[in-house]
């Protein structure tokens, strides 16, 4: 419980320092810009073998769990890690009746009661409620169900709270800006 504690407090710590530290705020968008990366590697691979996996079933009609599992972690990697890139870019879909017609400071606000109010709790939520699971995964160095599935579901696993960690970064960097832009230094 003490550890979880800590590590979240650690976590939130750019969002106090953030808006003072163009140190923090760099480090912060280069880890995020890492997940991105990572997310982008993963788009090519997945092509591939996803194309693979169908071509084998419908051409061959053989099927190799692993090479399909292998499918499920390159999306798994692609999509959490580079949510957090997308935030940072505004580049999520948003559904607005009223925000397209806002101004920009009226914008600025309602991005930023978002992100204070859903993103960041949210980010801390998934943190808290993945230690243990990922955790125990960890421990356990789980295993695919399947006999010739991937035996690395830890790692799998492990994107929960890497996702999380991203997308709590992520808002932090864009709560800071959001800040400045209503401040009028944005």
């Amino acid at each position: 419980m003490t550890a979880k504690l800590l590590v979240i407090a650690l976590l939130l710590l750019p969002l106090f320092a953030a808006p003072f530290s163009a140190a923090v705020r760099e480090a912060l968008r280069r880890i995020v810009g890492a997940g991105f990366w990572i997310a982008g590697a993963c788009v090519l691979p997945l092509l591939v073998v996803q194309l693979g996996v169908v071509l084998l079933r419908s051409v061959f009609s053989v099927s190799f769990i692993w090479l399909q599992e292998s499918t499920l972690y390159l999306f798994g990697a692609m999509f959490l890690l580079s949510s957090g890139a997308l935030l940072l870019r505004d580049g999520h879909v948003r559904v607005d009746i009223f925000y397209g017609k806002a101004g920009e400071k009226r914008q600025a606000l309602v991005d930023l009661v978002g992100m204070l109010i859903f993103v960041l709790p949210l980010s801390v939520l998934i943190i808290w409620v993945s230690w243990r699971y990922v955790g125990t995964s960890w421990t356990q160095l789980e295993r695919s169900q399947e006999t010739s599935g991937l035996h690395i579901v830890y790692i799998l696993k492990s994107l929960i709270p890497a996702f999380a960690v991203m997308l709590l970064f992520a808002g932090e960097l864009r709560a800071a800006e959001l800040l400045n832009k209503l401040r009028g230094r944005g």
